[in-house]
């Protein structure tokens, strides 16, 4: 057998349909689901280092990506997920578009929808936007980040990155460190992590830590030294500047001294711990350069190539379930 069909053969055996009609939120998943849709990724992140990356698997569908917010990771790696598969990919320039002259969200969609594409990858600022969206077209809806809900595709590859560093993550201690309150990745991984058997706990400064944060299961930490005692895997957020409003921080270096990830607080976590960050970064105030860069503890890289490989797997397994529903 040939390296060509035995990757097809892999994928043939581990690609199930979605369990849902659309990806909106890590919730849509269950463990079970979420497991398989780790497997299938894992074979993708091998097909991804080979010489030659094309497969047919979406070959006819049409993915458009529709992005309100700049992003460079996701809307990249969306983009080459959809190639790789063998489908058509169009990334709609939204500050060229019909946005800009007051075209509403909705307009926008059912122009979308008339086009007949095959799934629509959102991300929008407004919380809820891509749920709204899902209920206005008739393709497959994945939100790619919108507002301060949710995150739920990097969840996934944060995972993916995760099970390949450590093997069995049921039992990994995970810290989600910094600007929890702004965060949907936090609110994202908290789910998926939780649902896998991870135990999470939640480190920022309370002015940054959401009020009914000791209700998503989690434990929840002001002091980093209490917080990262023990832990495997420290995640740090970005401190979104953007989003705030109102003075919550005395100053990005105050900030750093006391929540800002260095060699020194690292060492309070577990020997081996494993350093996470979402991007982009803000070197000198969440996270220190040295750590950062260090491959040996960080797995920052790992992450973005992570991104492609889980994202082929949700549009495959999307995929397949239109093919189903066909």
């Amino acid at each position: 057998m040939t390296e060509a069909h035995a990757v097809d053969a892999l994928i043939s055996e581990r690609l199930i349909p979605f369990p849902q009609p659309h990806f909106l939120s890590a919730g849509d998943l269950n463990p079970q689901t979420a497991r398989s849709l780790l497997d299938l990724a894992d074979v993708f992140v091998d097909f991804n280092r080979q010489s030659s990356k094309a497969l047919d698997l979406m070959h006819g569908r049409t993915v458009v990506n529709l992005f309100f917010e700049n992003s460079t990771r996701t809307s990249s790696s969306f983009e080459i997920a959809a190639k790789r598969l063998g489908a058509d990919v169009v990334t709609m320039p939204v500050g060229a578009s019909s946005v800009k002259k007051g075209e509403t969200l909705i307009d926008t969609a059912m122009t979308l929808n008339a086009m007949k594409p095959d799934i629509l990858v959102i991300r929008h600022g407004a919380s809820g936007a891509p749920a709204l969206l899902s209920q206005k077209v008739g393709c497959a809806v994945v939100n790619a980040g919108d507002g301060l809900h949710e995150h739920p595709t990097q969840a996934l590859l944060d995972l993916l990155s995760l099970r390949r560093a450590f093997g069995d993550v049921t039992s990994l201690t995970v810290a989600i460190c910094g600007d929890i309150a702004h965060s949907r990745v936090a609110r994202s991984n908290v789910i998926l992590l939780s649902m896998l058997g991870c135990r999470v706990r939640l480190i920022g400064p309370p002015t940054l830590v959401p009020g009914d944060a000791d209700r998503w299961g989690c434990e929840v930490f002001h002091d980093m030294r209490e917080g990262l005692k023990g832990c495997d895997v420290v995640m740090m957020l970005r401190l979104q500047l953007e989003r705030m409003e109102g003075a919550l921080i005395p100053s990005t270096r105050e900030y750093f001294r006391f929540w800002g990830l260095d060699r020194e607080k690292l060492a309070w976590a577990a020997p081996g711990a494993k350093v996470m960050h979402p991007g982009p970064m803000n070197r000198g105030v969440e996270i220190d350069s040295d750590v950062a860069d260090d491959l040996s503890v960080s797995l920052i890289q790992d992450q973005v190539e992570m991104g492609v490989a889980a994202r082929m797997a949700i549009l495959a397994s999307l995929s397949a379930r239109l093919g189903d529903a066909a």
